[in-house]
């Protein structure tokens, strides 16, 4: 049996899924808030391509104004101390974050960060009576960490948050490692043949930063090896149903080639949403996609 760590209660932190000494927590507090972008800027300046600017070589920190506005998911090792998996300060480890903005908090503070790269206005507007919409960003998990069963126990928390908050549909970017979009042609060119967007649910990356992902015909593409290469996290959304925005857009400061990932409840399937979803919970599906 694993020793778990005990947290002191902190009224600002929910719990909202556990395996074993693993939590997944919705937070607020400074204090969490710090530990996620200490664990953002391990994983996107130490171990990916992001290019720090000169605050975050200071404070060894990935953080910006939108920090101060989403809500924040991290997962907690209560097995093992912050300082053994290579975070700053004490306290149980945290491996894995997700940053959350529902579209009322985004509106009310100038938009969502997606929409500096992705023409997203049309259809959050098109959908504005019967649809509510959820970002997801800054997303990573320690690489030891990086296991289907962590991955599931955080997608089972973002659930729990969607369900929370009465949420309909969720978008944010997904990233290949690499600012050369010919590297990705084969996958690039599988998302835009096979899992582009209906035109209900059509998006496209800005103009002046808009990267054709249309880079090998349809008929030259080998299905199996797009998705051997496809990043893990951008093949976790296919899996659950996600549309593809129309577009790349290349990110400088991080990079990466980013795409556009669109994820109405309704296109999860009542077996994923079962994996999601606690014990004896009722599942349906959202019926206005």
């Amino acid at each position: 049996m694993i020793a778990t760590t005990r947290v002191p209660e902190n009224r600002n932190s929910v719990t909202i899924a556990r395996r074993g000494p693993v939590e997944v927590r919705l937070v607020t507090t400074a204090e969490d808030i710090h530990s996620s972008q200490d664990l953002r800027y391990r994983v996107f300046y130490q171990e990916m391509s992001a290019k720090p600017d000169s605050d975050a070589l200071k404070t060894k920190l990935d953080k910006d104004a939108f920090d101060e506005i989403c809500e924040h998911l991290i997962a907690i090792d209560h097995s093992r101390q912050n300082c053994d998996v290579g975070g700053s300060g004490t306290g149980p480890a945290v491996i894995g974050t997700y940053r959350l903005l529902p579209q009322d908090i985004a509106e009310k503070n100038g938009g969502f960060y997606t929409s500096g790269e992705f023409d997203i206005a049309p259809l959050i507007n098109s959908k504005r009576d019967t649809h509510k919409f959820l970002e997801l960003g800054r997303s990573c998990v320690l690489k030891q960490y990086r296991t289907k069963q962590i991955l599931k126990l955080m997608w089972h928390g973002i659930w729990r948050y969607v369900r929370m908050k009465n949420l309909d549909v969720m978008l944010g970017c997904a990233s290949f490692e690499g600012i050369d979009p010919q590297e990705f042609a084969l996958p690039l060119s599988f998302l835009h043949h096979k899992c582009s967007a209906p035109e209900e649910w059509a998006v496209k990356a800005l103009p002046q930063r808009y990267v054709n992902m249309n880079c090998m015909p349809e008929n030259q593409l080998d299905l199996r090896a797009a998705m051997r290469v496809m990043p893990p996290l951008i093949k976790g959304y296919l899996r659950l149903g996600a549309y593809i925005g129309e577009g790349a857009v290349i990110d400088e400061q991080f990079g990466t080639v980013d795409i556009l990932i669109i994820l109405p409840n309704s296109r999860i399937t009542t077996r994923y949403l079962t994996r999601f979803s606690d014990p004896g919970e009722h599942i349906s599906l959202d019926a206005k996609a």
